[in-house]
């Protein structure tokens, strides 16, 4: 009876926080450690190992904690190079009449990049460049960086290397390259037409629309003083300088190294000691030094706070036994029909996925789709189709359910995007995570009863 009650109060409180995140005007961070800590002392009460700080410690997941920060010291020395305004003067040159082609870049380019490299790594990099170019332009960045969210968790299914959890799942059931270019790709493929067509239609043209009804003349200066201060950039540079190709060079080497070496924290440290020795600071007029410290004081810890109650939450939501009682309902109709337990594994991974962290989301999941696929009723491809989409498009459901969803949001709070927050967020994203899992649906109907 006592560990019903920690269940049920311990999920009271996590609710609590998902409900804080829809009000901007509350300090997310302050409210989940707040929860967290009466979740803790009321699971201390009745578990022993919820007394230990042990078992807060090892629930963190440290390689997470500093890849993010790595990545936040990159941004920081980026961004103080002018790295993002150049790349963004160049956008502008080329494209500042051109909207809907800009778009369309922009969600291709994090859509294959993403593919590669984790989401949150991609959102961090074009995030401020979006920004910046929108601006110059004198158009709203919201629905380009809304568009950016829903392709990058997308993108995420599209490779075994693609996202954290596609890494552990192939790596469990031996699944290559040419298994997802068969099983996955083609759905892939189909989605994302579809999404690009509908943000487009419903998310970009309306905002575009906005932007018209000034009057001309308005428009026509906004145009001029663009044209000038590009202008200016070409007659100040001819291309880009020095410091913009070698930042560029570390870049591209730091996306292949996050390609091809797993421990993924100790490239992000690596290479954000990296950049710092590329960009020198100047301390004084002629003497310039290299500071790590200049650049740690600089990064904004609340997001990294926020996702470490999160984990801490997912740990005492396994230790009173609530993630158990999942596990033990999806085996409970293992028996029934192929394509309702595949439509079940794809619904109930896809919202537990956006509640929380993917990853851990996996790990819970892997000794379950295991048991199913030793049942000699059920064939390995729809269940694990049905795993691996759902893992991975819970990510659009709820913003906490994605690290680049809570990143974007972030970046667009420190850069005063107003439209960009997480009810808007959550509206959209939850909007695309349904049509996604509806096509998710077809896709496995075709491929059990037709293929």
């Amino acid at each position: 009876m006592s560990l019903i009650f920690l269940q049920i109060f311990v999920l009271i409180c996590f609710f609590s926080l998902i409900i804080v995140l829809f009000f901007d005007k509350l300090d997310y961070l302050l409210y989940s450690i707040l929860f967290i800590i009466i979740a803790s002392l009321v699971s201390g009460i009745f578990l022993e190992e919820a007394r230990n700080l042990e078992f807060y410690i090892l629930q963190i997941k440290w390689d997470v904690i500093i890849f993010i920060i790595g990545l936040f010291i990159i941004v920081e020395v980026l961004n103080e190079a002018q790295f993002f305004e150049e790349i963004a003067d160049y956008i502008i040159e080329r494209y500042q009449n051109k909207p809907t082609k800009l778009f369309y870049i922009f969600c291709l380019l994090s859509t294959l990049l993403a593919s590669f490299v984790a989401a949150i790594s991609i959102t961090i990099i074009l995030v401020p460049i979006i920004i910046k170019s929108s601006r110059k332009i004198g158009i709203n960045p919201a629905p380009y960086l809304f568009g950016l969210s829903v392709c990058v968790n997308l993108a995420a299914t599209l490779t075994p290397f693609g996202s954290a959890q596609n890494i552990l799942i192939s790596n469990e059931f031996n699944l290559d390259f040419l298994w997802f270019l068969v099983n996955i790709i083609p759905y892939f493929m189909i989605t994302i037409t579809i999404t690009l067509i509908l943000l487009q239609f419903y998310i970009l043209n309306p905002n575009l629309k906005k932007k018209k009804k000034p009057v001309e003349s308005k428009q026509e200066n906004t145009k001029k003083v663009v044209e000038v201060d590009l202008d200016e950039t070409k007659d100040n540079k001819s291309g880009f300088d020095k410091s913009f190709i070698k930042n560029l060079i570390a870049l591209i080497v730091l996306i292949i190294l996050l390609v091809f070496i797993e421990a993924y924290y100790i490239v992000a440290i690596g290479g954000a000691i990296m950049f710092v020795f590329l960009n020198p600071i100047n301390k004084q007029k002629k003497l310039r030094s290299f500071s790590l410290y200049h650049y740690l004081n600089r990064i904004d810890y609340k997001l990294i706070y926020f996702f470490v109650c999160l984990f801490i939450f997912v740990g005492l939501l396994q230790l009173n036994g609530t993630i158990l009682m999942v596990e033990k309902w999806i085996e409970s109709i293992s028996y029934e029909n192929e394509f309702i337990l595949a439509i079940v594994i794809l619904i109930i991974t896809s919202i537990l996925s956006g509640l929380l962290d993917n990853a851990p989301v996996t790990v819970i999941f892997i000794p379950i789709i295991k048991i199913l696929l030793a049942l000699p009723v059920f064939y390995s491809g729809p269940i694990l189709i049905a795993f691996i989409l759902g893992i991975n498009l819970g990510g659009n459901f709820l913003p906490q359910g994605s690290a680049a969803d809570m990143m974007t949001l972030e970046l667009a709070k420190y850069n005063k995007v107003d439209e960009v927050n997480y009810k808007n967020m959550f509206k959209i994203g939850a909007l695309f995570s349904i049509l996604h899992v509806i096509i998710g649906i077809g896709y496995l109907y075709v491929i059990i009863y037709i293929l």
